[in-house]
C-alpha cells in the first residue's frame, strides 16, 4: 500500500486495474450501451413503418398515445417510435420511410406517460412531421 517515492508504477497499475470496479467505465469499455442501442450508438435512423399502434398512458393520466412499429433500415430490428404532434398520425402509412430519433428519456429510456416508447418520429419520406402538422408543406405522393 505503499504511496512514497518510487511508488508511482504501482499506484498507476492499482489505479487501471481497479477501473473495472466501477460500473460506468466497465460498461463504457466494453461498450455495451452501444450494442444493446437499437439505433448503434447514432443520433438518428431511418425504419419502414409497419403499423400504427395506439399506446395507453400510464396511471395517472388516460389517454392513447399514437404510435408507429417501425422496422429499421440499417440492422432489421423492430422499435415503437411516437409521433408528437395533433393529428400526425394521420400523415404516416403503412411502408412510409420514417426518420426517428430518441425522445430523451433519463437513461435513455422511455419518456413521460408512454411505456416502452424510446423514439420519436422526425420525419416521412424526408419531409419534416412538424411542418406537415402545422400545414407548411404538403406530404410527397410517392
Amino acid at each position: 500500500m505503499g504511496k512514497g517515492r518510487y511508488a508511482a508504477r504501482k499506484l498507476k497499475g492499482d489505479r487501471k486495474r481497479f477501473r473495472w470496479s466501477d460500473i460506468h467505465h466497465a460498461r463504457r469499455a466494453r461498450g455495451l450501451d452501444v450494442k444493446v442501442d437499437p439505433l448503434g450508438g447514432s443520433p438518428q435512423a431511418r425504419g419502414i413503418a409497419l403499423e400504427k399502434v395506439g399506446v395507453e398512458a400510464k396511471q395517472p393520466n388516460s389517454a392513447i398515445r399514437k404510435c408507429v412499429r417501425l422496422q429499421l433500415i440499417k440492422n432489421g430490428r423492430q422499435v415503437s417510435a411516437f409521433c408528437p404532434g395533433d393529428g400526425a398520425i394521420n400523415f404516416i402509412d403503412e411502408h412510409d420511410e420514417v426518420l426517428v430519433e430518441r425522445i430523451g428519456g433519463r437513461m435513455g429510456g422511455a419518456m413521460g406517460d408512454i411505456p416502452g416508447v424510446r423514439f420519436k418520429v422526425v420525419a416521412v419520406n424526408n419531409v419534416p412531421l412538424e411542418e406537415m402538422v402545422r400545414g407548411r408543406r404538403e406530404k410527397p405522393v410517392r
